[in-house]
């Protein structure tokens, strides 16, 4: 049976003790394995020199991991994410103001390392005390501290927004021109089974839209607003109608009750 301070880790796992800070008494446990792929199907994640960490805490960051594991070797990279990925190159989404997520539970982590002696070195952290996340000279800000860092990243800035903007719209300019010119230059040209593309610019290539081309739009529009408003009007009719019919049919009703009273008062009434 194992110690009370030590934790058996599943197989293949090593399990690391971490501790928040100084104050705290009981450990964390991250469970860390090195990360195995075939050859060139994780490119992201390089193999024999990534470590895969399971159980990451919300508060510990890639930040708080890449100062760690420092202490194993040159940390190359880390990524956190909620649970575990292909490992295909992505894109790297860097904006300020959108695809932004905050943790919320539990996640997993890759830490490459520059050398391939980096993982057994953190393996072999598993045998030393509990390591501190958040330290005096690298403090991980909770509570207070915490919400008015929240609260001051989410005010905008509209300069830096405008700009962001700006700079994505010229790279997604520059991308429909490199398309549209590759296309221009593949355009007639068959390919190795002797089909050839036929794109939007062939015969009937579509027409710029014009200043009378707008109002025709708009007039369309307006047209279909008012022919829906006209069936609004008609339906509204419809049941103004029905409730005008219902109010005749309980009158008549009411009516024919005080008739049959007044023939009954005056033994006139027969309805067999």
């Amino acid at each position: 049976m194992a110690p009370a301070n030590e934790r058996v880790a599943p197989a293949g796992f090593a399990a690391l003790a971490v501790k928040f800070g100084e104050r705290q008494r009981s450990p964390h446990w991250l469970l860390v394995k090195e990360h195995q792929v075939r050859e060139g199907a994780d490119t992201a994640h390089p193999p024999r020199r990534t470590l895969f960490v399971l159980n990451v805490p919300p508060y510990c960051g890639a930040d708080s991991l890449s100062r760690l594991f420092a202490r194993c070797g040159h940390v190359q990279s880390v990524e956190v994410c909620e649970k575990p990925t292909p490992g295909e190159k992505k894109e790297k989404h860097t904006s300020k103001f959108f695809n932004r997520k905050s943790a919320t539970g539990f996640q997993v982590a890759y830490v490459v390392f520059r050398k391939p002696a980096g993982v057994q070195a953190a393996k072999a952290l598993s045998q030393e005390g509990p390591l501190l996340i958040s330290t005096e000279s690298h403090p991980v800000k909770t509570g207070i501290s915490k919400w008015i860092d929240s609260y001051a990243a989410s005010v905008v800035d509209p300069e830096e927004l405008r700009a962001e903007v700006d700079a994505y719209m010229q790279d997604y300019d520059k991308k429909i021109a490199e398309e549209e010119a590759k296309a221009a230059k593949e355009e007639g040209i068959p390919d190795e089974e002797g089909w050839v593309k036929v794109t939007r610019k062939g015969r009937k290539p579509g027409l710029p839209r014009t200043e009378a081309a707008n109002l025709r739009v708009l007039e369309k529009e307006k047209q279909k607003r008012a022919r829906k408003e006209l069936l609004n009007f008609y339906a509204w009719q419809h049941r103004e109608t029905k409730r005008e019919h219902i109010a005749q049919l309980r009158k008549k009703f009411e009516e024919d009750k005080q008739r049959i009273a007044l023939m009954r008062a005056q033994r006139k009434f027969r309805p067999y």
